[in-house]
């Protein structure tokens, strides 16, 4: 049987000899081994059932142990965004161009994943290891020792046990691209908290494309209503084509074409990962997608009707007032600009959207009609609630 053991000389001397040991970590349990041993990794994916391609995060118990072993990977500003969230509960996902820890990488040997944990039963460690949570291949997170399945406990070399632990796994958050442009991106919610890491890292926030269903409608309760005005806002006839301004995931796209199934949608977004969703979603539709910011050219005209939802917020005001001109250039004069965004409300709201300051710039309804009518726009607004509101232009 496998010894317990709450001292960290013990834990190293274990993993050094290519041992497995299942450990609390400052979520929930986890096993760990060292990541340059690859018999090592092989046993501890075979005993959790893990395709051996799958990625694992390495992790640190002394965060000036974590930041001089990956040093390759970080800039100034990532490692000041590592110093301010760790050690804690997120794992981070790091450029990796010096192809660290290849073991750990799986089938990505330029990511690498980052975890420094505070473990009051392993102070004083410095050895890295390759971790994973201590849980059958889909299972769930192991909040007590006794969570962990059997075949778990049995298969370890040594197990320390820690109590009662949070129960809820780590945040992990992609900062391959914080370095260069301040991108980052929720890749799965976890114990900290979208707002605390708006609050470290702002202000380029962005969801991955696969999660961004949930996470809207999470942070937008009526997200389906208001796409439904959208959707409603557009309707009409005689549209053989429409140019959608931030197309995302394609979830407007969808509720377009179902609405017109004959029209061609010319789509644009600036990020390809969002896109690739959309082309998912949309597989076997009349789509041409696109990668491109608002500020750009737009795509020749003439469309029937143009869309943005959720989009044009990211853009200032002079920006916002731009873009409407050159919507108005591409419109067909008998055609429909349907604005759906969140704006500045009248009142405080019942329901307040999440923003980042700095990249969401929401304005006024007020400013935004006055911006479409000096445009060349007649302007209804056909519904608001909220942050929220859906406004048309029709070229006069």
């Amino acid at each position: 049987m496998p010894t317990r053991t709450e001292t960290p000389e013990r834990f190293e001397r274990c993993i050094s000899n290519g041992g497995v040991v299942l450990f609390p970590s400052d979520t929930v349990y986890g096993l760990a081994c060292d990541p340059s041993d690859a018999e090592a990794i092989a046993r501890l994916y075979e005993l959790k059932r893990r395709p051996p391609a799958k990625a694992s995060a390495v992790m640190f118990f002394d965060l000036d142990a974590a930041l001089t072993a990956v040093s390759d990977c970080l800039g100034d500003r990532t490692r000041a965004a590592l110093q301010s969230l760790m050690p804690g509960a997120v794992t981070a996902l790091l450029p990796n161009p010096q192809h660290l820890f290849p073991l750990a990488c799986g089938g990505d040997p330029d990511t690498l994943g980052l975890r420094v944990v505070s473990v009051p039963q392993l102070w004083g460690a410095r050895v890295p290891v390759l971790q994973s949570s201590a849980n059958l291949a889909g299972g769930a997170e192991a909040q007590r020792l006794e969570d962990v399945p059997e075949v778990l406990r049995g298969g370890a070399d040594l197990v320390i046990d820690g109590g009662e632990l949070p129960g809820t796994a780590s945040t992990v958050v992609d900062l391959r691209e914080y370095e260069d442009d301040g991108f980052w991106a929720i890749v799965r919610p976890g114990a900290v908290s979208e707002d605390v890491l708006r609050e470290v890292l702002k202000p380029h926030f962005h969801f991955v494309a696969p999660e961004y269903a949930s996470f809207i409608r999470e942070d937008i309760p009526f997200y389906d209503e208001f796409q439904g005005q959208v959707a409603a806002a557009g309707a009409g006839e005689g549209v053989r084509r429409i140019l959608e301004l931030g197309t995302g995931t394609g979830e407007t796209a969808s509720r377009l074409l179902d609405e017109y199934p004959d029209a061609l949608l010319v789509g644009i977004d600036e990020s390809e990962a969002m896109l690739a969703e959309a082309r998912r979603r949309l597989d076997g539709a009349a789509v041409e997608l696109h990668v491109g910011r608002l500020q750009d050219p737009l795509p020749e005209g003439k469309f029937d009707l143009v869309v943005s939802a959720l989009c044009a917020h990211h853009l200032d005001g002079e920006e916002k007032a731009d873009l409407f001109q050159r919507v108005r250039q591409v419109l067909d004069p008998a055609g429909r600009f349907v604005l759906g965004d969140v704006v500045v409300p009248v009142a405080p709201p019942a329901h307040q959207v999440s923003l980042s300051p700095g990249y969401d710039k929401p304005d006024t309804v007020a400013d935004q009609v006055a911006w479409l009518t000096a445009a060349g726009f007649r302007v209804d607004v056909t519904w608001e609630r909220d942050e929220l509101a859906v406004i048309v232009g029709s070229p006069v």
